[in-house]
Formats: C-alpha cells, sequence, structure tokens
C-alpha cells in the first residue's frame, strides 16, 4: 500500500474519524443541546462529501490489495447517500426533540450505517462487500430499536433483526460456495475464472449462486424475502423509517451490480431467471396488498416492494442500458421516498404521530402548500406524467421490451395501473375529504425549504429527465 491508496479511499477514513469526533463531542453535550450533535454530524457529513469530490479518481482504480475500487459508480451513489442521510437527519431533527427521543446515538449510527453503505459501494471482494453490509446492517437493527419505550419498535427490531441474521448467514454461505468453486474473493477473479473455465458454471456454483440471490433479496426488500420490511417500516419511529427507505436502497443497488455483475455476470443466463420471478412476484404482491392497507407507512413500505419489482427487471435484462436504467430509477425513486416520508414527519406533532392514511384527510384546506406537495410526490410514485416517476417507469419498460420480454413490460403496466389506486386515494383524502385534524402544521423553515425542494424536485427531473438518464448511461458505459 502506498499513499495513493489511502488519498482513493480517504472518505471513508475521513468519515471514520468524524464519527469518532462525534461519538466523544457527543459525551459532552446535554439533551437540551442535543441539537449541536445535529449540526456537528451536518458538518461531517459536507466534509465527506466534500472528500469525495477532491479525492475521486479521474478514472477506475483498485487499491488495498484488490479489494476496494473507486469508479464513476461508486462516486455518484456515495455523494447520494451522504446527502440523503442529511436530509433524513434534516427531517427527523424536530420530531426528535418533540418526542424525546433527540439522542445522539441516532446520528452516530446514521453514520455508522452511511460508513457501511460507502464500502458497500467501493467494494471489489466478497468480503469487503459482507463487512460493509454487516456495517449496515447492525447499525440500523440498532435505529429501530432507538425509542426503547416503544414495544413495537422493539419488536420490529427482533424481527429484522432475526431475518438479518438469517440472511447474512445465507449471503456468506453463498460466499464460501463461490469462493471454493473459483478460488478468489475478488470479483473481477470470479468473472475471469468463469471465462476461462466454462465447466465452473456447474451445480456447485448454481447453489451459491441461489443463497447470494437470498442475501441480495433481502437488502432490496423483494418478495419472497420481503417479510421484515412493512413490519419495520410500520413499527420503528417515522425517521428511523425515512432513513431505511433511502440511502440503503442504493447501498443495495451497489450490492447487486457489484457482485451479480461485476463478478457473475457471465452467468446472467443462469441468473436472470431467478431475478425475474422475484421481480414479478415484487411487482404482484406489492401492488396487490398495498391497496387493503389502512396505515400510511406500511402502504409505503408494500409500494417500496413493488418499485423494486422495477428496479430488479431493469437489471434483470442484463444490459448496460438496463443498469443504467436501474440507476435511474433509484436515485429518482428515493428522491421521492425522502420526500413521502419527510411529509409524515411534518404532519406529526408532540404526541401524535401520523400513522394512517386518514389522518392526510383536508390537508389542502390546513396548508395547501404542502398537499400540493404531497401531490407532486405521490403523482410521481404512481408514474404520472410529467413527474420523473413516469419517465423511469417508462425506460424499464422500454428496456424490457428492447430485451424481448413484451409479456413483462405489460404485466408492468398493469401492475402500475393497479399502484396508481393507492397513491391516488391519498390525495383524494388530501383534496376531497373534511379535516379530522385541523391543528397548524409545525415545522422549522429549513425543514420546510428542503422538503419543498425535495418535492419539486421529482417535478423538476420530470420536465428535463434527459440529462440525469445520459449520466447514469455514462456512468456505467
Amino acid at each position: 500500500m502506498n499513499l495513493m491508496d489511502y488519498i482513493v479511499a480517504a472518505p471513508e477514513i475521513i468519515l471514520l474519524g468524524l464519527i469518532c469526533f462525534v461519538l466523544i463531542a457527543d459525551l459532552f453535550i446535554d439533551d437540551e443541546n442535543r441539537v449541536r450533535t445535529f449540526w456537528i454530524s451536518i458538518l461531517a457529513l459536507g466534509t465527506t462529501l466534500l472528500v469525495l469530490n477532491v479525492t475521486a479518481p479521474d478514472a477506475h482504480t483498485v487499491i488495498f490489495s484488490g479489494s476496494y475500487v473507486s469508479d464513476p459508480l461508486s462516486q455518484i451513489l456515495k455523494m447520494a447517500a451522504v446527502i440523503f442521510v442529511a436530509i433524513a437527519f434534516l427531517y427527523s431533527r424536530d420530531y426528535l426533540r418533540e418526542n424525546e427521543i433527540h439522542k445522539g446515538e441516532f446520528y452516530l449510527l446514521g453514520l455508522i450505517g452511511l460508513l457501511g453503505m460507502m464500502i458497500m459501494m467501493s467494494a471489489n471482494s466478497m468480503l469487503t462487500m459482507y463487512l460493509g453490509l454487516e456495517t449496515l446492517a447492525l447499525s440500523m437493527y440498532a435505529l429501530v430499536a432507538i425509542d426503547r419505550n416503544n414495544v413495537t419498535s422493539a419488536e420490529s427490531a427482533m424481527k429484522y433483526f432475526i431475518l438479518g441474521a438469517i440472511a447474512s448467514g445465507c449471503l456468506l454461505y453463498g460466499i464460501s460456495w463461490i469462493y471454493g468453486v473459483t478460488g478468489s474473493l475478488e470479483f473481477h477473479e470470479i468473472s475471469a475464472a468463469i471465462a476461462f473455465d466454462p465447466s465452473l458454471n456447474s451445480l456447485p456454483l448454481w447453489f451459491g449462486l441461489a443463497f447470494l440471490i437470498v442475501g441480495v433479496g433481502f437488502k432490496f426488500g423483494a418478495v419472497p424475502f420481503h417479510m421484515w420490511l412493512p413490519d419495520v417500516y410500520q413499527g420503528a419511529r417515522t425517521p428511523v423509517t425515512l432513513y431505511l427507505a433511502t440511502a440503503p436502497k442504493l447501498a443495495a443497488l451497489a450490492l447487486f451490480l457489484r457482485i451479480l455483475v461485476d463478478g457473475l455476470g457471465g452467468l446472467h443466463e443462469t441468473w436472470a431467471a431467478m431475478i425475474m420471478v422475484i421481480a414479478v412476484l415484487s411487482l404482484l404482491v406489492g401492488n396487490f396488498v398495498a391497496i387493503t392497507q389502512t396505515n400510511i407507512k406500511r402502504m409505503l413500505g408494500y409500494s417500496t416492494i413493488a418499485h423494486v419489482g422495477f428496479i430488479l427487471l431493469a437489471l434483470f435484462t442484463g444490459t448496460e442500458q438496463g443498469n443504467a436504467v436501474a440507476l435511474f430509477y433509484t436515485l429518482t425513486y428515493v428522491v421521492a421516498a425522502a420526500g413521502a416520508f419527510g411529509m409524515i414527519i411534518l404532519l406529526s406533532r408532540r404526541g401524535y404521530d401520523v400513522e394512517n392514511l386518514s389522518d392526510f384527510k383536508g390537508l389542502n384546506a390546513r396548508s395547501p402548500w404542502f398537499a400540493l406537495m404531497m401531490m407532486f410526490l405521490m403523482f410521481s410514485m404512481a408514474g404520472v406524467p410529467p413527474f420523473v416517476g413516469f419517465f423511469a417507469k417508462l425506460n424499464v419498460i422500454s428496456t424490457v421490451v428492447d430485451s424481448g420480454f413484451t409479456g413483462l413490460a405489460v404485466l408492468m403496466v398493469l401492475a402500475s395501473v393497479v399502484g396508481a389506486y393507492y397513491y391516488l386515494r391519498i390525495i383524494w383524502y388530501m383534496y376531497f375529504e373534511d379535516a379530522e385534524d385541523k391543528a397548524m402544521l409545525q415545522a422549522s423553515i429549513d425543514m420546510r425549504v428542503v422538503l419543498s425542494l425535495n418535492s419539486l424536485a421529482v417535478l423538476a427531473f420530470g420536465i428535463v429527465p434527459g440529462w440525469l438518464l445520459t449520466f447514469c448511461i455514462q456512468i456505467l458505459g
């Protein structure tokens, strides 16, 4: 290792040092001044983002004996993850303070989770990927249970921990089989071994591949590995759900692209069939079960599963266009998800959590502006033009059709029609039902501004979607 290795990996090294600083600084901050921990954490995120920009290499760079890679894909995913973690912290600050759970641990665990995501995004070996995944997972288990006095949160955390441990075990078992067959843990060496010796493409490798897909499917929350997602989304406090619904989805995409595309791309015909089944089941279960939900967070959980079906179908095609479209879809979905959960936090107040769809009744009478912002977010998720969600879905459908799977494209269109119902139901409540809760919305000016910009982004990206899609194609081209 030389100095250049440390410069390329500087974002993770700096973030780790800043995490230690936040941990120590928080010890000297009392509960009444906990907002200082928030600002220190935001400063840490800003510093990490600056280091990411300064140290980005000009080309694909592999360091640390082949275990770490820095490339355009890792850079854009890391920058997006840092931004969305910062947004999650900002939206959560007032909620945590009003509900007397404003603890430094929330920000600390969020930063540790971000470190895990960044390691996953730059992983160039199975072992590095696993270490990043566990760093992220362990922080999220603790985040879900951060409200110790909430029985529902504790129950959700226990379910998440048990199922997550099983999924991690499956992933590790699959890694051991891949290593046993190919003799390597590094993705490019695994790919080269399979290409050099076609006889490796046999039952032992397929067996390991199946266990890897279980781990990948769990991180995405895809059917049938979705059991944890609706329960955790509903049971966790809303700021934690917001965190889980945004940046970790970018890490899940990195997990797929690194393992199944970079490492096992030569087995595309083998894993494509499994991914197709998982994606179709996610589309159907996510959309149809979401219709029956009355809890807003649970409904958005099932809608996440449906969106994962779209992402996986783009990746299923195995083309560079499909990978780029999946990146585009993930980025735009995370923008909408951040805004939707931010709106739930906005409507909540001391002693009152927005949990049900009916809590949105009459929002237009209470706040016409934020009712409009929520409508933008729901239209984007439903895939209504000219919002960016429409172009994200259209691009996936076009890619699937170009790959010769017209039947799948028809299914995706029909599933989108079904999904539009539960999004439009929220809009109906906001504009055509009388308000049950007539209290004024209480939020700081910075949250109102950022949430408004967040919501307007789904319209802005929809009006000019070409530049972001072209950017994604260039990254994965």
